[in-house]
This record gives C-alpha cells, structure tokens and sequence, in this order.
C-alpha cells in the first residue's frame, strides 16, 4: 500500500485506517503506562504541567526528550498565561494476552478549567467555548497513531485558532535541518515553497519575521468565573487600566490612537508567520537518533516559532481542527525512528567539585535497566606525570531507580590529596579533587561574592567594567488594588490604612529581586536572612569582598568596605520587613509589577519603572492576612536579630521588637498552636525569656508528634535543657520537667531517625528524594540544612554522612545523564545556562543555585542547558542560595 493510498483509506474513516494499515507494531505499552520501541519511548499525559512543557504526548528518543506537549490548544503559539485544559480522566488500555494489538492511552480533557479562569496563583482567561474531547493514543505499523475527538465543533471565532499542537525543544534544534512535503506554500528558513512541494530550513537561532495578524480570542471571553477567591482586573493586568483605576489611553506622537501594547495574555494575536505548511513534517532527518515524522492524516501541519511572543516558547508543529469535525477532528501519525540495539550509556555521578579526605565518597553510576552484569570500577588519580590507577573494585549493584539500573563504588579510605576521575567501561566521571582545602575557595563563596548582590533590589550594582543593573525601584511602592493579582498576590479589602493607588513611603530600601521575576516576597526576604543568619551564628565564615551602601543605593563586587558580607546581606533583608511593617503597620505579602508586561520584562531591572515617583508604572505593595507567614517572619527577625548586634544594633532591636509583636498579635487556634512553635523557639534563643521557654513545653506533645517537621529547629532548645537538667541548683521540679522533654525528644528523634532511613534506601543518594515535576535540588538542600542541626545536637543518632549526601547531590551525584552542579560556577560543570534575571542571554550568575533535575513523568529525569524552564534551571530566593551555602560549610566545619 502506497502512502497516497493509505491517506485516502484514513481520510475515509478512523475504524477503516486502523484496520487496513497491518505492518507489524513496532511499540509496544510496557508496565510503566507508556510506548516503548528500543530506544523510544511515546508517552500520553503522565505529565501535567503543560504551561511548564510538560505534558499531552511526549517523545523520548535514545535519552532526549524531543517532542512533548501534544494536546488540544487554543492558540498557535501558547506560552504560560495562555488556557491549559484541565484533565478528566486516563485509562491506559492494555491489549489482550497473546493480541496482536499494542494497547492503547484513552485520556479525557476539557475546556474550560474554571477553576483558572481569571483567578488562582496566575489567571488564564478561557474563550467562550465549553468542550470535551478524548485524546487516544495507539501503536499503528512503526508508528503512534494519534486520535482526537472532539464532543463539540469548534465555534467560528476559534476556526484557525484551536488546533492539536506539539511542541519540540529548541536547545538541541539550532541550526539543525527539518523536512516538510506535501501542502501549500509556505514561508520556510530556506524562502518561500510552492505548493505541493517539498519544503526544508534549519531551525534558527532566534525566531524571524514575517509576522503573521490573527483575530484575538480575547474579545470571546468566557463567563466561567466560579466565585472561589478573587476576581482578576484583565484591564490592569494587560496594562490598560493605571493604578488608580482610570483607563490609560495609547496615542501616537500626532496624538493620534494606536493599537493596544503587547501583553503576553493577549500573545495569540500578533504571532511568526509559519515556517512551512505540508502534510509530512519531519524534523532531523540528517540523525537517525533523533529523526522524527509526523503525518497529518485530517489537515495541514503548520511549523510555528512559538519564542516571537514567549522567550521560553519551543517549535511548534500543529494541525487546525476544521469547521464542524468532530469525531476524528485530528489524526496524526507520529513515527519516530527507531534504534533497537541502543542501549543507555553508563552515567557516572560523583561531586563535580570533590571530597575533603576524612569524608564519605561513593560514586553512583546510572545504567540502562536492560544491563545485567556488572564490571569493575576504576579510580585514577591524575598528576603532572600521567595517570595511576589507584584502586579498581567491582561495582556494587544497587538496584532499580526511576527508568535506571544503579550500581555504586566506595572509594572512602582514599585520602591521598589529588585530582582523581572514575572510569566505568567507556564511561569516566569528571575530575574531582580531594583535599583538606577543597571547600575553602569558589564553592560557597560565590554566593554572597556573587549572587547575592546582584540580586539586589533598590540599588546599582556594579563589578569593575560590568554594570549587572543601575539603580532600581527607586520609586517603591502603590498600595495595590483589590483583587486577584498574578503570582499569588492578592489584596483583601480592609488590611490597609492607605487608599488604593496610594504611595507607601519609606519602603525603597533592602531586599532582594525574587530569581528573574523581580518581586520582592515576605518569606524570601525574611527567609534568606533567618537562613544566613544561622549560618554565620554557627561557622562565623569571615568573607569581605563586597562594597554596600545603603544609604546611597550602590554596590561594588569585589571593592571590601571593611564588614562582613554576611552580615550586610542579613542586613539587606531585614531592612526591607522591618521598613515595610513600619510604613504599613503591619507585615506585607510583597513588592511586585502593576502588569504582566512588566513581570514578564528581562534585562536590566531598573528598566522596568521609570523611578519617577507616584505614576502608573510604579510597583505595587500587597498585604495579607496570614497568621503562618507573620508566626515564621517572626521566627526569621529573631534570628537574624541574634546576628545583627554589635553590627547594626538599632536594626537588631527592630527586628526583635516585630518578632514580639508578631508572635504576641498573632493568634491561632489550639489545634494549631504548631506555627507558634518556631517563633517561641528563636525569641527563647534571642532574648531567654521564661515565656518562651513555657510555651516550648507546655507543647511537648505536639513537637514529639510532628518532630520531622519542629525537632530541627527545636533541637537546640533541646540540648539547653538537657544539660540545664544536669546542672546543680535546678529545682525537683524543673529538673523534672526538663529531663521528661528531654527524653521524649530523643525518643521521637530515633523513631524519625529510621523513618529517614526508610526514605533514604528508596534512592541511591543516601537522602530522601522523591521526585514530582519540578527539580528536587532546593528540597534536597532544606532536608540537609534541617538535618545538620540535628546532627549537631544529637551525632550519636544522627551521623554526619547525610549532610555530605545532601551536597553531593546538589554538587553533581544527581539522576539523570547530566551531572553538572547545580550550583553556577562551581565545579569541573555547572549550571551555566541558568533562569534568573540573565535568562535572556543565555548565561548565569556564580552562586545561583538551579532548582535541578526535574522528573518527566512518569520516570524520565531530565535537566536541559535551556534558560527558560523554570521547574529546572530557575534561581530563587529564601533557601534556593543560602541553603546550599549552609551546606558546604557544614561539611567543611570539624
């Protein structure tokens, strides 16, 4: 049957194509709920983060995800803000025992999701168009047959608009050549086609004109608001309404009317004109290990760029649903190529940065699940001379991990000083060092020489001929609007004695730009300084390399001032909650944009006002009313107030008088007495006052039953009545009160120690890691961080290992076959395409820490060299940074 033929029969009908195309099936549904072909994997929404590039119908080849996202979508080139459908339901349809068929994945979605529309963490607005469909998916001869029906044709307004896309990852697509035959003309990378011919480009480094003018979905808003939280004002969001409320009106020079400004909720309108327009799409058709046709058997398929509109757009292949279909409105035929000897090369993971000599050290070598045998393990040390062959061991088998096989290797009484590099078959590790010295210069350092002071907000910062931003926010803050905002800010009437629109003073000072997003939250700024705070009062690291002035909003990298980093960077965040609360009376939620164009902005964050007080462009304050948020503020001023003395003492008295207040004000229920916990425990260490310390044991029943979530934080009282309990003129009955809390501390402390023990033999880390979606490396390094004070206090309980575990995993012994550290700038690889403000250029900032590898589900860990996925290469604030440098000198410390 020739392929003309073949379109014509499934043209006809979908039960006629499934019955007469009879090639043998190359896939086949394994036991994971997915497609496998060899070294090919089709999966069928496992995933669901699709604003994120994360589900529909994705395609794994040889260890790459190369195409991902296929599902029904309202716009050509959808970025994050656009409406995602919300998922039914997902039956996978196993075929019968000894059947010829493959087996099937039957999902059910809709649109509208109402609980997105125009509310929740960021609006999306839904046209008016209410529609059930089903996506199958099914093997069909060396393809995936792709099905959809719809229970409703699309209305009018959306013709052109919805269509089935499928999204394909550009880092690994540059300048690589794509293929499309068979449809109209198009407008490709290599010019213009005639139609029916076949057509060819390279996917270009940047997306190109010409543009394409379509019809807004935007004036067919659905009405699908359900009443649950806030409303959003799309006015305001789009950038069409001021601050105050009035209308903003665009003229040109003459003063004349002009259209409306870009906002990426309106992205739909003003897209890149197709590539090409065919019936066959194939994209590397010059690599076998990446080839991958897709056949429309219902439309055209159109190539779009989707980054005109979007930086963290992809390519896009998509296929419009036509007027009136439903039943089979979309049939695509997708036909990876397939290799079935490929085998998953081994992966050798170990700290890209190295070991201290007295430390644990275990390489984990990642392989493919298929192998059943295991070789030696060589470890090479490398010196002026050559190399020597220091130790070769047989590999011990771990297990099965995600899509893995593990096996490890334990080189621990290795101690000689060096460069070393383990090598497994054809398969070696980078070179690491092990050395007395191997944290004591560019490991945590960058962090605060770097990263933090460039995170900055409310100042210029400068390093020698670089400028990494001009003075910024200056004209802080409006009280925002009541209402819905973006990215979970939201105003309450009622909690603000300024009006709305009304200028907050005194709130332009401190804090640091949230990763590229440029807010400033409560618990990020309150949280990074409670974080360094801790740990200067455990290490006291001394580090000067840093010039800030407060007072005049500048800093100089690498110009000391004669104070520790440290410090002014806890000072940098204190100052920021301490002003707020005092300009508003009360804690803020944050410091954010007025609209979605600002918060979307790149580049240099003094671009984004004009620092001209009191007009439109200025950014909004938010309030809240949250007693869990003001009770840990409260606990992050105390500690931090403990450091700042001697430093800056009026701002240590500040912050200690807030955390009073706070803790005194806020009141909570005895059910959740809990979120007091915290806050008693770091006034009790500030200020040693009795009514702390009551409050501590008056609770001894709740720390013991959640002590996974207080014995951390609540370890160091611990010890302090442990060793009171010992001491001579205590009285009987405090000695008693004290030595029970004590015992039954450490009692519920050896029973979270086995739990931990559990957790940690799931994986071959040696830490408790169970991945969702987004990168586990920030909850990787919060688990260390807690655990060090544990360790502290109780060493015969809970060993060291586990915080040189924790690091290794952030500094490169991760799943997946890149093993670069995922903090930037530091080690033999790192993360240095990463998402903060520098995003943009594809760069990084030294001491960001990247949120790491991510999970595509089901068991695909991946991390890409891409800037724009946040859930893997994001930088944050409140514990994205500190806690990793909290870690190095933990392992560092004796």
């Amino acid at each position: 049957m020739n392929r003309r033929t073949f379109i014509k029969i499934a043209l006809a009908g979908a039960s006629i194509a499934t019955t007469l195309a009879v090639p043998a099936q190359t896939f086949r549904l394994n036991g994971d709920g997915y497609f496998n072909a060899g070294g090919t994997d089709v999966m069928a929404f496992s995933d669901f983060y699709p604003e994120g590039h994360q589900g529909g119908v994705c395609v794994l080849m040889n260890g790459h995800r190369i195409a991902t996202n296929g599902d029904i979508r309202l716009e050509a080139t959808p970025g994050q803000w656009q409406p995602v459908p919300k998922q039914l339901s997902r039956r996978v349809v196993t075929p019968p025992s000894g059947g010829d068929g493959g087996g099937q994945i039957v999902t059910t979605l809709c649109y509208p999701d109402s609980s997105r529309h125009l509310t929740g963490f960021n609006p999306m607005v839904y046209p008016d168009w209410h529609v059930n469909y089903t996506v199958t998916v099914e093997p069909q001869g060396k393809g995936i047959l792709v099905t959809v029906d719809l229970d409703t044709p699309v209305p009018d307004f959306l013709v052109g608009k919805a269509g089935f896309n499928l999204e394909f990852f550009p880092g690994e697509l540059f300048g690589k050549p794509w293929l499309m035959e068979g449809g109209a003309a198009g407008i490709g990378a290599a010019g213009i086609g005639a139609a029916g011919s076949a057509q060819s480009g390279l996917y270009p480094q940047q997306p190109n004109a010409p543009l394409l003018q379509l019809p807004t979905n935007r004036g067919h808003d659905g009405d699908y608001f359900a009443g649950r939280g806030q409303r959003a004002d799309l006015a305001q969001l789009d950038g069409l309404r001021a601050s105050d409320g009035s209308p903003v009106a665009f003229t040109a020079s003459d003063g004349s009317a002009v259209g409306t400004p870009y906002s990426p909720l309106r992205a739909d309108d003003i897209i890149a004109a197709p590539y090409a327009v065919g019936r066959k799409f194939t994209s590397r058709p010059d690599d076998r290990s990446q080839r991958l046709t897709v056949e429309s058997l219902t439309g055209d398929l159109k190539l779009f760029d989707g980054r005109m509109n979007h930086n963290n757009g992809w390519f896009v292949l998509r296929s419009e649903i036509a007027p009136g279909a439903t039943k089979g409105a979309v049939r695509w035929l997708i036909t990876p190529a397939v290799d079935e000897t490929w085998r998953y090369p081994a992966v050798i993971q170990t700290s890209q940065v190295g070991y201290l000599p007295q430390q644990p050290k275990r390489a984990v070598i990642e392989t493919d699940k298929r192998e059943t045998t295991a070789g030696n393990v060589q470890l090479v040390r490398i010196g002026a001379d050559g190399e020597t062959v220091v130790r070769e061991m047989p590999a011990q088998a771990w297990g099965q991990f995600l899509r893995y096989r593990y096996l490890t290797a334990d080189f621990s009484d290795v101690t000689e000083p060096g460069l070393y590099q383990v090598r497994y078959g054809d398969s070696q590790s980078s070179v690491f060092r092990i050395a007395d010295d191997v944290y004591e210069r560019g490991v945590w350092q960058p962090v605060v020489e770097y990263f933090l002071p460039v995170q900055m907000c409310h100042v210029r910062v400068a390093e020698k001929y670089r400028v990494w931003h001009d003075a910024c926010h200056l004209d802080d803050a409006l009280m925002a609007r009541v209402g819905n905002h973006i990215d979970g800010y939201d105003q309450r009437p009622g909690l603000s004695k300024y009006n709305e629109g009304e200028r907050v003073p005194g709130v332009n000072i401190g804090g640091w730009h949230d990763a590229g997003d440029f807010d400033l939250r409560v618990e990020s700024q309150a949280g990074e300084a409670y974080i360094l705070a801790l740990a200067y009062e455990q290490f006291h690291p001394d580090i000067d390399v840093t010039a800030i002035d407060q007072a005049r909003h500048r800093v100089e990298i690498h110009e000391p001032d004669g104070k520790n980093d440290i410090l002014q960077q806890v000072e940098n965040g204190a100052i920021t909650v301490v002003r707020t609360y005092q300009a508003l009376g009360r804690l803020y939620r944050g410091i954010i944009c007025s609209t979605l164009r600002q918060y979307a902005m790149l580049g240099d964050a003094a671009a984004m006002t004009d620092g001209i007080i009191g007009n439109s462009d200025d950014r909004w304050i938010f309030t809240e009313d949250n007693p869990g948020r003001a009770l840990s503020t409260a606990a992050h001023l105390a500690g931090a107030a403990r450091v700042l003395r001697g430093f800056n003492d009026p701002l240590a008295g500040e912050c200690l008088g807030i955390a009073a207040e706070l803790y005194r004000q806020t009141q909570v229920s005895d059910s959740m007495a809990g979120m007091k916990l915290q806050a008693a425990v770091e006034l009790y260490l500030t200020t040693g006052e009795a009514e702390y310390l009551d409050f501590i044991l008056a609770r001894q029943d709740a720390i013991v039953k959640n002590i996974a979530r207080t014995g951390w934080f609540t370890a160091r009282i611990a010890k302090q009545l442990e060793a009171k309990s010992l001491a001579k003129g205590i009285g009987s009955r405090d000695r008693k009160t004290y030595r029970a809390f004590v015992t039954a501390f450490r009692t519920a402390l050896a029973n979270y120690k086995a739990q931990l023990d559990r957790q940690a033999a799931e994986t071959p880390y040696g830490v408790p890691y169970r991945p969702s979606i987004w990168g586990a490396g920030w909850d990787i390094q919060r688990f260390g961080f807690e655990y060090y004070f544990l360790t502290d206090a109780y060493p015969d309980i809970f060993p060291k290992e586990t915080v040189y575990n924790a690091l290794n995993f952030v500094l490169g012994c991760h799943p997946g076959s890149n093993t670069a550290s995922f903090a930037s700038g530091v080690g033999a690889r790192s993360a240095t395409v990463a998402y903060g403000l520098n995003r943009a250029d594809w760069s990084y900032i030294p001491g960001g820490v990247v949120s790491g590898t991510a999970l595509i589900r089901p068991d695909f860990p991946e991390l890409l060299e891409f800037p724009f996925l946040w859930q893997q290469t994001e930088y944050v604030l409140g514990g994205g940074s500190s806690h990793y440098m909290f870690l190095v000198l933990a392992a560092n410390s004796k």
